[in-house]
């Protein structure tokens, strides 16, 4: 998804009504705008400050003012102030707009769709509110609609970068490969150096790029002045065309300089890190037992590392005619952070403290979150993969919900999240020696939780379905309490949106020749180290 998006504005749509403001007045409002994007909180709202101290109620500043404090998560303020900015100027779009982001940030989803649909209707011919609009019905899962609105803000301005590359996004979910590669194409001529395009194509994974673009991205990567998010993205996509070419040394040697400037961004640190999943694996084993045990049934989470086969399974799942594939949710850790302040403290110093009753409050707040999913089947899936963490909480939380623990051979998986770029910095994906230290906590905690709720946690082995497909999905669905239904046997032919990098995969027929890492040799020795497995003789 295109970086900074929110960031871009319509031009010419607050301008006209900054008439009549004295030159200082004027000048306090571009320092405000300028200290909001640089997160100086004091300066801006001291600048502010200063503007309406001389112009009382003037609603662009009212209008940053609630911008300032939805970057605060000062929630109540900033719905006041935009709304007593949209009282002085009803039609400005903007303001109706960023009324709707800070409706977003304070969970009324609902009111949020409503101000940037009406920020649509007030300046149908700008293309910022069409942007702003598919942006956030893409992120809520609504692609078929997010494509009529970035449609229509590319319409109104055909080299707007990031809405042609978030409609190749979508178009991708769609399952609609060839429009969103015309889309990327597009986003090429304009910015040929545009890694997100790249990005885009990589990510079509069953579509190999051509010796034209090796060697485009090889001329782009040479290029001194190439942003730092340009030369990641473009590196990751030279990886995959030169391993498509079995280049292997050039496809790791690629992928190793891309993930360590990635690293260089934030790095990952695997003790902090094992620390952390000790510390919430001791906390999570003093749960007091669930009230209603069968609460959350309705949700099937679907876990393990990336680049397992979540994508496939929940595919799988989604084909039943109960259940609806709801992606990589964010509304468990959401739910869970609104507690947090609540509470006042992180995750883990009131873990131990929260009641039955309590666990049973946020298991019925996060149905309530994704009871959007459940509008049409009465089941979604929740396929966020990190959320392994948490087996233990939702044994308290969510105790009717099964889990299903996805496994790929372990050095197959690592080297194919070493291939990825993820988007979540930290990442333990950056190295190959972080990337076998997280797969070693992974499986140390997940061995626990299977052992202590094995009716709840099923180990779903990638290779298993491979060997044996009807009977694994028999198995699966009787798992989750689902009857057999044949349409989960062709799941390829499913009509829903797959969110994720591997939405080109999981449109075909079970492929059995993925597996890459033998060919890379002993390049990948502190990989298989790291596993403990045996090195490759040299």
């Amino acid at each position: 998804m295109p970086r900074s998006a929110n960031e871009h504005r319509p031009a010419g749509d607050a301008g006209p009504r900054l008439d009549g403001l004295a030159p200082e007045a004027l000048q306090h409002l571009q320092a405000a705008a300028h200290a909001i994007r640089d997160g100086a909180i004091d300066t801006a709202s001291q600048a502010l400050d200063n503007v309406l101290a001389v112009a009382p109620e003037h609603p662009e500043a009212l209008r940053l003012y609630g911008l300032l404090h939805t970057r605060t998560h000062r929630h109540d303020e900033a719905l006041a102030m935009l709304q007593r900015a949209i009282a002085q100027w009803p039609d400005y779009a903007l303001a109706h707009s960023d009324l709707g982001n800070a409706r977003q940030a304070a969970g009324d989803m609902d009111g949020a769709f409503a101000s940037w649909r009406q920020a649509c209707t007030l300046a149908p011919d700008a293309p910022m509110p069409w942007f702003n609009l598919g942006r956030n019905l893409q992120l809520h899962g609504d692609t078929a609609a997010a494509i009529a609105a970035l449609e229509q803000a590319q319409a109104q301005a055909p080299d707007f970068l990031p809405a042609t590359i978030l409609l190749g996004d979508a178009l991708v979910h769609a399952g609609r490969f060839d429009e969103a590669a015309a889309r990327y194409r597009a986003a090429l001529t304009l910015h040929p150096a545009c890694g997100d395009a790249w990005r885009g194509l990589a990510n079509m994974k069953t579509r190999p790029l051509s010796e034209d673009d090796r060697e485009h991205l090889a001329r782009v990567l040479r290029r001194p002045d190439l942003l730092p998010s340009d030369r990641i993205a473009t590196g990751f996509a030279l990886g995959k065309v030169c391993e498509d070419q079995h280049r292997h040394e050039q496809a790791f040697a690629a992928l190793s300089a891309a993930n360590a400037q990635l690293r260089e961004l934030a790095p990952w640190d695997a003790g902090a890190f094992r620390q952390h999943a000790d510390a919430i694996l001791a906390a999570s084993a003093r749960l007091p037992p669930p009230l209603d045990p069968g609460l959350g049934h309705e949700a099937i989470f679907i876990v393990g590392l990336p680049r397992s086969g979540s994508t496939l399974f929940e595919q799988i799942l989604a084909a039943h005619p109960q259940v609806e594939g709801a992606s990589e949710l964010p509304d468990l850790e959401q739910v869970l952070g609104e507690e947090s302040s609540r509470r006042r403290q992180p995750l883990l110093h009131w873990i131990g403290d929260a009641s039955a009753r309590d666990w049973q409050r946020l298991g019925r707040r996060y149905l309530e979150r994704t009871r959007r999913w459940r509008r049409h089947k009465p089941r979604h899936t929740d396929k966020l993969p990190s959320n392994w963490l948490l087996s233990g909480v939702l044994g308290a939380m969510l105790p009717g919900a099964p889990i299903v623990d996805v496994r790929r051979d372990a050095l197959e998986a690592g080297w194919s999240c070493y291939k990825q770029q993820f988007y979540r910095l930290p990442h333990f994906a950056c190295t190959l020696t972080d990337i076998a230290a997280y797969i070693r906590d992974y499986e140390r905690i997940m061995a626990v939780w299977q052992a202590d709720m094995p009716r709840r946690i099923r180990t779903q082995h990638y290779e298993a379905l491979l060997a044996a497909p009807e009977a694994e999905i028999r198995a699966l669905l009787a798992f989750c309490g689902l009857p057999f239904d044949p349409a989960c046997l062709d799941y390829h032919h499913a009509g829903r949106n797959v969110r994720t990098a591997s939405a080109a995969q999981v449109r075909q027929p079970l492929q059995h020749d993925t597996a890459r890492a033998d060919r890379y040799g002993a390049l990948l020795d502190p990989l298989r180290l790291g596993l403990g497995r045996s090195t490759m003789v040299r």
